[in-house]
């Protein structure tokens, strides 16, 4: 009799974990099918605003002329590790706006960066502190600028001095949330 009761409840334990990897199998395929429409063509991941619409954007206004960089937003600590690692290009319109809580000195590298990049360094006033111009890929060199900055907004390499953006420029941040 002790052995039908211990066959039963195995039993019950191997429906028990079929019945369970049901429901994991059903969550990672709908976890798939929310993740398939968020990117891009070439991989790279699209923000939750961009998925809806509502693509944020940095518009820069040199006094000349105003410059619009489409974003992606580094905003979770995990996206601000990652930035963009392992990206074989980044298009002229394009950017990635890290964005802190409150204004502080910032450090950034480029390991596994694979292209140059053009760091703007933005204060919470939303005035352009400083930049720092084809950052050379592949490197832990750490790169800053001498006053604290709330956001850092990744271009493509060349682009700040090609485009006339200078320190002291007026950054306007659209349908990127508050901090």
């Amino acid at each position: 009799m002790g052995n039908v009761r211990v066959s039963r409840e195995i039993t019950r334990g191997r429906e028990h974990a079929v019945g369970m990897g049901r429901v994991l199998a059903t969550a990672a395929w709908l976890a798939w099918v929310a993740f398939v429409p968020s990117c891009k063509s070439d991989g790279q991941k699209v923000g939750p605003a961009a998925a809806r619409g509502s693509a944020p954007a940095a518009v820069i206004d040199t006094g000349e002329r105003k410059l619009t960089f489409r974003l992606e937003l580094a905003v979770t600590p995990d996206e601000h590790a990652r930035g963009l690692m392992y990206r074989s290009r980044l298009d002229t319109d394009a950017g990635m706006l890290f964005v802190s809580r409150a204004p502080h000195p910032q450090v950034f590298w480029m390991k596994n960066t694979l292209i140059p990049l053009d760091m703007i360094f933005i204060g919470g006033d939303r005035r352009i502190a400083g930049i720092v111009e084809n950052a050379e890929p592949e490197t832990e060199t750490p790169r800053q600028v001498p006053v604290p900055s709330q956001y850092v907004l990744e271009i493509a390499g060349g682009l700040s001095s090609k485009l006339g953006i200078r320190a002291g420029q007026q950054v306007e941040l659209q349908g990127v949330p508050a901090p």
